[in-house]
């Protein structure tokens, strides 16, 4: 697993199998939320499997499902709730950058744009392309 901490809260990982969710339980992490449609894995990894996972270990989990370029506000404010369960939280999708992208659009307005951006680049991710959106939702 390459997990990349957000938040001392938060941490964004790419893809990860049903066999790391009971390591990531171990290390403590309480909530697991999976961004990565089923239509772009295989019936081993999707979300019913996860889900099973997850609730064999204890861990709390959200499918969100998040399509390049399809990001909805139910979307958004799916994930800030999921946010709000038990701490800490795992989000994972194919590479990290789409659960990174909704943890700063859920953030938006609450932390400064600047944060959000030197956060996403420390962990490996670039933002620049949702900012107008980040922007957008940080203005409403």
């Amino acid at each position: 697993m390459d997990l990349r901490q957000l938040s001392p809260d938060l941490a964004v990982s790419p893809q990860i199998l049903p066999e790391d969710v009971p390591l990531l339980a171990e290390a403590g992490f309480k909530t697991l939320i999976n961004n990565r449609p089923d239509d772009e894995v295989d019936a081993t990894i999707d979300h019913q499997r996860m889900q099973a996972a997850a609730a064999e270990a204890g861990m709390e989990y959200h499918y969100l499902p998040f399509s390049p370029g399809q990001v909805t506000p139910e979307l958004i404010e799916g994930y800030a709730k999921a946010l709000t369960g038990a701490r800490p939280v795992v989000a994972y999708c194919r590479s990290g950058n789409r659960s990174t992208v909704l943890w700063a659009l859920a953030n938006a307005g609450r932390l400064p744009q600047d944060d959000l951006l030197k956060t996403a680049a420390e962990a490996g991710y670039d933002l620049t392309p949702v900012l107008p959106l980040i922007a957008s939702l940080a203005n409403r």
